[in-house]
């Protein structure tokens, strides 16, 4: 085979709190940058390793500064501030030059020698879009188990998209989609929503999850639920159609709540205590309206980031040092 032959793997790894996990992690990716051969017989290469430095709390700067003098594979990106890890994925994703791009986190949960058998799982089918799909649960506690299954079938359910709720951090992309994405993907945009507008054939390939390197999830409960309230943002607008389904209902109850006093009052003698009645419609229907407005203003927040040119990141020619409090 001539080189021709040889798929090239760029691998973004945004970086938030990985002082203590990169050097292990490169480690394991250093064999990887020498030609391979995948279980099914293709040859691949990692041809970069390029670490997006989102400005963590830790010192993370220092390790990528000396993982880049010391690897030559390690191309490093400094963001100028905190943008989240999508926003620092996409950053990797733009500066990428291989024909195919795989994500990973810092923390060492995931294997990057499971990178073949995405890479077969995608050319044995002609797919642009390879999640990991864990065979086993992940290494977290059983309340945020059970709470991201919850979340996933909500967006299953919901969205109407059953592929959404098996989306990964650990993903192999078509390098020519990643660039596009990382092109035109705005503020606010979901990185895996705007991984299905762009990729039409999507895969699933198991692997097996691996303890995190001996450091705790930087995601608390807070900013999880931010990123499924994101990821319900920016699908589509079945929520907002949602809501006109509860208030067509409301209506419908409001009519029958009617109906059934006034028939009550004239037919069945019934004496209809006005002030409870009208309390409880009031605050029903107020709490619905509400509801209604609240959603439609986060959808209006997220158009307005979008149509005011808010970036989604800005990279810069030098690291941003965390602030050293004594």
């Amino acid at each position: 085979m001539d080189n021709h032959d040889t798929h090239r793997v760029s691998l973004v790894i945004p970086v938030y709190r990985g002082e203590h996990t990169l050097r292990t992690l490169l480690e394991e990716i250093e064999p990887l940058t020498h030609l391979q051969k995948t279980a099914e017989g293709h040859l691949f290469i990692i041809c970069e390793v390029l670490l997006v430095h989102d400005c963590g709390p830790d010192r993370s700067d220092q390790i990528l500064e000396a993982l880049g003098d010391q690897y030559p594979f390690v191309q490093l990106v400094w963001l100028s501030r905190n943008f989240g890890q999508h926003a620092a994925t996409l950053a990797g994703m733009a500066s990428a030059m291989g024909d195919w791009v795989v994500t990973l986190d810092e923390d060492g949960q995931q294997d990057p020698t499971d990178t073949g058998s995405l890479l077969d799982w995608a050319l044995a089918s002609s797919l642009q879009l390879v999640y990991a799909q864990p065979v086993n649960p992940p290494p977290h506690g059983w309340m945020r188990n059970f709470l991201s299954r919850i979340a996933k079938m909500i967006s299953t359910r919901l969205l109407g998209n059953s592929a959404i709720g098996c989306f990964n951090s650990f993903r192999l992309v078509d390098g020519e989609i990643a660039r596009t994405l990382a092109a035109f993907c705005g503020n606010g945009v979901y990185l895996d929503v705007g991984l299905f507008w762009v990729s039409g054939r999507i895969g699933h390939c198991p692997v097996r999850l691996r303890n995190e390197m001996g450091r705790p999830s930087g995601y608390s409960y807070f900013k999880l639920f931010g990123h499924f309230w994101n990821l319900i943002l920016t699908t589509g607008t079945r929520p907002l159609r949602l809501i006109t389904i509860v208030g067509f209902f409301s209506m419908i109850l409001a009519v029958t709540i009617a109906a059934y006093a006034l028939y009550g009052k004239l037919y069945g003698q019934v004496p209809v205590q006005g002030w409870a009645s009208i309390l409880i419609v009031v605050a029903f229907f107020s709490g619905s309206i509400l509801t209604a407005l609240g959603v439609i203003a986060e959808y209006l927040a997220v158009t307005m980031g979008i149509v005011m040119g808010k970036p989604l990141y800005v990279v810069s020619s030098k690291p941003t040092r965390p602030v050293i409090r004594s």
